[in-house]
């Protein structure tokens, strides 16, 4: 570890003051590895800049000296994105004290927040102001806006608002230069040239630091139906969430799909977690509404499009929601999915999606794949079934060694990324590509398109300094 005589330290700590940069290895280890675990890397120091300018001085200096850096927000990736290479010559940035709201135009149905804002926290924003901001996902009350626009994050709300790229108008981003772009503008239409913006979201830190951002406001919801249904198969949910958008006048915000093996797990190892439904039936679905003009017409639409599913033999069981507690606890349930996983030993993880009329058919190959693979695996595929966003997760069979089944991940990923790709779909939907599949891009981009790709990568970064070894490899 350098000392604190280094003059390139020296030079940090001019920039963002002493405390501010970070070197003891006790403070550092927890930026050296991922949620998952399964990423380490090693850093020269955590420099934490509090201003767009610091951000811009503290990348000048390292473009200076050759120094990597890696950008880091809520730390709460799960491809080890945020993670440095093990050579230790990286900074890592990061960008929790650019946390402010800088302007909230209620009329524009617009907030500009810096990197650094926590997700909940401008959720809570535009709520204050009787507005909604609509990116939703797990970590919300950890992960940070910055970080959520670098890996084009989706969620609980992309079948009606989109990814987080949908929700950007503009940006200011500190380029590998030193240089600040200023593009934060707050117009819904600007046809003067190419979108530049979107270069940097979903980049991962690749080409450039995002700092600031104008996101999409919009009325909140007078009203919410949420509710939750055993369905007879994979395609009559399909049919289901057909029938629900056509009632709802589009107005579905989330349709999500779980298996009965992960209500089981949930149920097991999360304590509050509680089937809706007591008799076991191979799949559900989670479904909510919002919009409505708050005299119940949404919950009643709901119902009784559930209802002529039920009778089309669709729907095997249903409980809407009662109330917005047991809304929350729908939403639990789903959630602790996630969470109960673990428990139950190894996971093999993937985060894909195909075109949603292909799900039912992706479904059948991939979990005959798995059982020819490894007899036994437990499969729990889950997730965002309204925009074709599924998390295929293999939990090890019964009794497995650990061990010795997490040694196939590459393996397993491999063969189901091959069945992915032959449905038309992507092998990263919502959790960007770091370093866990940026070998596997290779596989399923043409060489024009990758080309193309690392063209952007040599403009914006010739040095190659910005996140290294994450995404593409220039």
């Amino acid at each position: 570890m350098a000392d604190r005589s280094d003059p390139f330290l020296d030079s940090l700590r001019g920039a963002v003051g002493a405390s501010h940069v970070v070197t003891d290895a006790a403070a550092l280890a927890p930026h050296l590895i991922d949620w998952r675990k399964r990423y380490t890397g090693e850093a020269r120091a955590l420099v934490k800049p509090g201003t767009t300018e610091e951000v811009a001085a503290v990348v000048r200096l390292c473009a200076e000296a050759e120094v990597p850096i890696v950008p880091q927000g809520g730390h709460t990736g799960l491809v080890g994105g945020g993670v440095p290479l093990k050579d230790g010559r990286a900074v890592i940035l990061a960008t929790a004290r650019l946390n402010r709201v800088r302007d909230l135009d209620a009329a524009n149905n617009t907030i500009t927040v810096e990197a650094g804002c926590i997700l909940q926290s401008i959720q809570a924003a535009a709520e204050d102001a009787d507005r909604l901001f609509p990116l939703s996902l797990a970590a919300e009350g950890t992960c940070q806006i910055g970080g959520n626009l670098a890996t084009n994050a989706g969620g609980i709300n992309v079948l009606r608002y989109g990814n987080a790229r949908e929700q950007v108008l503009g940006l200011e981003v500190v380029l590998p230069d030193g240089q600040v772009w200023d593009g934060l503008r707050r117009l819904r239409k600007d046809n003067t040239g190419y979108d530049l913006k979107q270069l940097f979201i979903g980049a991962e830190g690749t080409l450039g630091i995002i700092t600031a951002a104008v996101l999409k406001l919009y009325p909140r919801p007078l009203e919410t139906a949420t509710a939750f249904a055993a369905v007879r198969d994979v395609p009559a949910a399909l049919s289901v969430m057909a029938r629900l958008q056509e009632a709802t006048a589009q107005a579905l915000v989330s349709f999500e799909i779980l298996p009965q093996r992960g209500l089981d797990f949930a149920v097991k190892h999360v304590e509050g977690a509680q089937k809706p439904i007591a008799e076991p039936y191979e799949w559900y679905i989670l479904t909510e509404a919002a919009g409505g003009h708050g005299d119940g017409g949404l919950k009643q639409a709901l119902e009784s499009a559930l209802m002529a599913a039920y009778e089309a033999g669709e729907v095997l069981d249903a409980v809407p929601a009662e109330n917005a507690g047991q809304a929350r606890a729908f939403w639990f349930l789903r959630e602790a999915v996630v969470e109960a996983q673990r428990h139950e030993g190894g996971s093999i993880k993937h985060d894909i999606a195909v075109p949603v009329s292909q799900v039912p058919a992706f479904l059948d190959e991939a979990l005959a794949k798995v059982e020819e693979m490894i007899p036994g695996a437990r499969p729990v595929p889950f997730g965002h079934l309204g925009d074709g966003n599924l998390h295929f997760n293999v939990t090890e069979p019964e009794g497995a060694n650990t061990a010795a089944f997490l040694a196939r991940w590459e393996e397993m990923n491999a063969a189901i990324h091959d069945i992915v790709h032959r449905f038309g779909g992507s092998i990263s939907a919502e959790h960007g590509v770091g370093q866990l599949k940026r070998t596997e891009i290779p596989r399923f981009k043409a060489p024009l398109e990758l080309e193309m790709m690392r063209a952007v990568k040599r403009t914006f970064d010739p040095k190659g300094l910005m996140n290294p070894g994450k995404v593409i490899d220039p």
